[in-house]
């Protein structure tokens, strides 16, 4: 069996069974190729993860803070959406460790992958609460996913990219964004949108998507980052 140790010092918990584990960072498309693998795919243990995960966020939120329920939801999905969890999970290294298929193993930039390491990290935390139980759990998610919450707030990065474009577009010149088409290409199922950002006359980014609000989100993201909002 593959050796997890090193994965195990990166989560700071080890296991008692590591094939828990081992399953944890295994994608359905490696079985594809792998059929008689010691152990199956790893999207039960991401279901059960994922319940966990929500768990300890929503009880941390709902002891520290008398906010109303609208505001905890939206800052529990910043802390608990697929940029974030996929961003930790490479923070812990467990891409090193995943078993994917040599197609899925070369796509290593598009947003599927970014899919595939939010799972993954889900399914570490389902292996971890089979295999340590609750309280191991909620030491781990409070040290890797809850410990974000301060810098999530300050930066008021519970706001999807175009409501705190227009925030920050109002408060400090006192104009709110428009976005207008720039160019559409493809196949009716299939098109690809090109979309502009503007303050008044000026254009400050361009954004793409399968879709016209993708593209939108896309171009509020790079103005954001453009404009060091």
């Amino acid at each position: 069996m593959q050796d997890l140790s090193g994965l195990e010092k990166n989560l700071g918990v080890i296991f008692v069974d590591k094939n828990l584990l081992l399953q944890a960072v295994v994608h359905r498309s490696y079985l594809n190729e792998h059929p008689t693998f010691a152990v199956g795919h790893n999207e039960r243990l991401e279901f059960l993860g994922d319940a966990v995960i929500e768990l300890v966020v929503t009880e941390y939120l709902y002891e520290h803070y008398p906010n109303p329920e609208g505001e905890l939801t939206t800052w529990r999905s910043a802390l608990v959406n697929a940029i974030t969890l996929s961003d930790i999970c490479k923070q812990l290294g467990v891409e090193d460790y995943m078993h994917l298929s040599r197609g899925e193993s070369k796509d290593i930039a598009s947003k599927a992958r970014m899919y595939i390491l939010a799972n993954a990290f889900e399914a570490v935390v389902g292996s971890m609460y089979l295999d340590r139980g609750y309280d191991v759990c909620k030491t781990f998610i409070g040290e890797k996913v809850i410990s974000r919450l301060p810098y999530i707030l300050e930066h008021h990065l519970y706001l999807d990219p175009k409501s705190r474009f227009q925030e920050a577009a109002q408060e400090r010149q006192g104009m709110t964004p428009q976005y207008k088409v720039l160019d559409e290409v493809g196949p009716d199922h299939a098109k690809i949108f090109t979309v502009g950002v503007f303050i008044g006359s000026e254009q400050i980014a361009v954004g793409q998507g399968t879709s016209k609000q993708e593209a939108q989100v896309a171009a509020a993201e790079k103005a954001i980052e453009k404009m060091g909002w």
